[in-house]
Order: structure tokens, then sequence, then C-alpha cells
């Protein structure tokens, strides 16, 4: 075969294979079900302080 000459066999019946696999990977394996909790130790008030103060600088 030359430069730019293509076997025209190799164009005939191209089929993709779309089909999915039965292990394909489940994107709710890992879902979280339960609760997050954080304390930071600091008060409503400390915390809202800071807030305005962030906002003043804003």
């Amino acid at each position: 075969m030359g430069f730019g000459s293509y076997d025209e066999s190799e164009q005939n019946n191209q089929s993709i294979d779309t089909d999915l696999d039965e292990e394909s990977v489940d994107s709710r394996e890992n879902d979280h079900q339960g609760r997050i909790e954080f304390e930071n130790g600091a008060s409503s008030d400390e915390l809202i302080n800071r807030l305005k103060d962030i906002k003043d600088d804003g």
C-alpha cells in the first residue's frame, strides 16, 4: 500500500461494543449515609465577631 491508500475491507462492519459489563464501577458504592460533626471550641459570639471582622476586611 502506498501513501494515502487504505484497505477497504478494514472499513466494513466497524462496530464498537457499548454494552456495560456487570463488573462496572458502582458510583454509589462510597456514598456517605451518616453525620459529620465539627467542634472548634469557639462560642457563637466569638464566631459572629470573627465573621464581622472578615466582612469588614473585605
